[in-house]
C-alpha cells in the first residue's frame, strides 16, 4: 500500500459512482430514510463531505485539525452525527457541490503528499495511501446506505480489494476494541473478488480461515449486513469469534444491521 496512486484513482471512481446515484434526485428523496438510525440520504452525503473537509485538514492544516480533534474529544457520543445533521440542513445541491468541491481538494491533497509522510487523524497518525483507503472504504459503505435507501442494487468492483486489505488489517483492532485479546496467530483469509480473481492474505497453512465472498466480506467489516446469510465460513473458533465483531472503521464497537426480516 506504500504507492497511493492506484487508490486515489479508485476513491475517485468510488465517488463519482455514487454523484451519479444522487446527483439527480429530487429534495423530497434527498430525505428519504437510509439504514443508519436518522440519517438520511442528505445525511449519508453531508457526513462524506464533513469526513473529506476533516481530512483535508489533517493533511494541510495541522492547527486546524486540532480543533476537530478538540471538538470531538468535548462530545465523543454527538460529535459525528452535529456534524451530519449540520450538513444534512443544506438545500441538495449546495450539499453536492460542497461535497464535490471537499472531495476533488482532498484527491490533490492526497496525491501531492510527500512519499512516507504521517498525518494526524483521530486515531493513530496515517500515511496518505492509508487516508486515501479509509476515505474510500467509507464513500463505499455510505454509499451503500444511500442505495438501500433508493432500492438500488450496485453492481460490485475490484474497488473492493481496498475495502477487503482495510478489512483483514483491523483484525486486531476489532478484538481490541470489544475488550478481547488479539488472537496471537494469522488468519488465513480467502476472498473471491466481483472479477473472479481470489485474493488472499496470511499463510496458507493458518489454522484459523475465513472464506468466501468479497462482497459480502466488505458489507460484514463495514457493518452494512449481518453476518446471517452472507456468504461466508469460519474455520475454528478465534475466526468464528472475528466474523462476529469484525469492523473496518475506527471508534467504538458499532451496532451493526439485524438480520434480514428481523423486526428491530
Amino acid at each position: 500500500m506504500s504507492d497511493p496512486t492506484s487508490v486515489i484513482d479508485d476513491l475517485r471512481e468510488e465517488s463519482e459512482e455514487l454523484d451519479r446515484l444522487v446527483a439527480g434526485l429530487s429534495p423530497v428523496r434527498w430525505s428519504l430514510a437510509t439504514p443508519a438510525p436518522g440519517w438520511t440520504v442528505a445525511h449519508q452525503i453531508a457526513h462524506l463531505a464533513w469526513t473529506d473537509r476533516s481530512a483535508l485538514l489533517a493533511l494541510t492544516d495541522a492547527d486546524g485539525f486540532h480543533t476537530l480533534v478538540e471538538k470531538a474529544l468535548a462530545a465523543p457520543g454527538t460529535f459525528v452525527d452535529e456534524g451530519a445533521e449540520e450538513g444534512a440542513g443544506a438545500p441538495p445541491g449546495e450539499l453536492l457541490a460542497r461535497w464535490r468541491a471537499g472531495r476533488t481538494a482532498l484527491e490533490d491533497a492526497l496525491r501531492a503528499a510527500p512519499p512516507g509522510a504521517r498525518f494526524p487523524w483521530y486515531g493513530p497518525p496515517m500515511s496518505a495511501p492509508s487516508m486515501a483507503t479509509a476515505r474510500l472504504m467509507e464513500t463505499w459503505a455510505h454509499g451503500q446506505d444511500v442505495a438501500d435507501a433508493l432500492g438500488v442494487v450496485r453492481p460490485p468492483t475490484d474497488r473492493l480489494r481496498h475495502v477487503a486489505w482495510l478489512g483483514v488489517r483491523t483484525r486486531d483492532f476489532a478484538f481490541g476494541v470489544h475488550g478481547l485479546t488479539p488472537p496471537a496467530d494469522p488468519f488465513r483469509v480467502e476472498l473471491r473478488a466481483p472479477s473472479g480473481d481470489l485474493w488472499t492474505y496470511g499463510p496458507e497453512d493458518a489454522a484459523q480461515r475465513v472464506t468466501g465472498s468479497a462482497l459480502d466480506f466488505c458489507l460484514l467489516v463495514t457493518q452494512r449486513a449481518h453476518r446471517t446469510g452472507l456468504a461466508l465460513r469460519a474455520d475454528g473458533p478465534d475466526a468464528d469469534r472475528w466474523l462476529g465483531i469484525a469492523q473496518a472503521f475506527a471508534g467504538p464497537p458499532g451496532s451493526g444491521r439485524p438480520p434480514k426480516g428481523s423486526a428491530s
